[in-house]
């Protein structure tokens, strides 16, 4: 079985309302075993134009198990806490 990542690149809109889907994903994380690769750090593009905002990277067992995490309670409520706080666009893809 393969890894899977969840990748995120997240606009933060309201940083105040944004620091309580920080507090509420951290939960979801941790109950569904992902493993935080990249969360929010300094970053340099190399090539191209693309500029993200705060960058994200979770490590997963299986894309099932990063499918599970994100149809998650716990996650849910991380996603209600960003309503209205941030923009994100998020993506999971399968790893070696």
């Amino acid at each position: 079985m393969s890894s899977a990542y969840i990748i995120a690149n997240v606009q933060v809109t309201d940083p105040v309302q944004y620091e309580d889907y920080k507090k509420f994903s951290t939960i979801a994380m941790q109950a569904h075993g992902a493993e935080v690769c990249v969360r929010g750090g300094a970053l340099e593009v190399l090539e191209g134009d693309w500029q993200p905002d705060r960058l994200v990277i979770l490590k997963f067992p299986s894309v099932e198990q990063a499918k599970r995490f994100y149809d998650s309670t716990e996650y849910l409520r991380a996603r209600e806490a960003r309503e209205n706080a941030g923009v994100m666009r998020m993506v999971v893809v399968e790893g070696l």
